[in-house]
């Protein structure tokens, strides 16, 4: 999947994968992608609620030798 930014957040703790992916989509138009890639395993519950609160989609997600990565689409603002 092609994102239009990707954010690296390898290294660092909840809540700051959150954090940065809050910033980046800010900077986003809705529909465009953004990938966010991250090592805390705690990500993996915190993006799930995170989209669920947000109008935003997760696309997919995966995990490659203990890195994660999740596509979020944004989605409309309310």
């Amino acid at each position: 999947m092609k994102a239009d930014v990707i954010v690296d957040a390898k290294g660092l703790s909840c809540p700051m994968p959150i954090v940065k992916a809050r910033k980046a989509m800010e900077e986003l138009e809705v529909g465009q992608i953004m990938e966010l890639q991250s090592t805390d395993k705690g990500s993996v519950n915190d993006f799930q609620s995170w989209v669920k609160r947000t109008n935003h989609t997760l696309e997919s997600m995966d995990e490659d030798n203990g890195v994660y990565r999740f596509y979020v689409k944004k989605g409309q603002e309310s």
